[in-house]
């Protein structure tokens, strides 16, 4: 069955970096578009990017725009979000995910409900 198992979570300062990491498996990884979510202390979840199958295009939260990066190998199976110049405003948890098909773009998958799998999450605390 599908599994994503986010890693790469901690407590960090503003201004600080970090970087996650999502291992994909039971399905074929590098014919999907892949995503992060993340939520926060009492707020819905919400898209921060997406990246498409080959790598050749990202979509990102406005948010997030200038300041993350999101990446993959398929080689490894997995997907990175790079966090630089971190706000206490980006802790929450962050979620990895997948959809249910290959023919869902990346720019659709900025939708959560084209999400057919979400890892467990990975907890980011940013402190002020």
């Amino acid at each position: 069955q599908v599994k994503l198992v986010e890693s790469g979570g901690g407590l960090v300062q503003a201004g600080d970096s970090l970087r996650l990491s999502c291992l994909a498996s039971g399905f074929s990884f590098r014919h999907y578009a892949m995503g992060w979510f993340r939520q926060a202390p009492g707020k819905e979840r919400e898209s921060v990017a997406t990246i498409t199958w080959s790598s050749g295009s990202t979509y990102y939260a406005d948010s997030v725009k200038g300041r993350f990066t999101i990446s993959r190998d398929n080689a490894k199976n997995t997907v990175y979000l790079h966090m630089n110049i971190l706000k206490p405003d980006d802790t929450a948890v962050y979620y990895c995910a997948a959809p249910g098909s290959p023919a869902v773009a990346a720019s659709m998958l900025m939708f959560d409900s084209h999400v057919g799998n979400w890892g467990q999450g990975t907890l980011v605390t940013v402190s002020s």
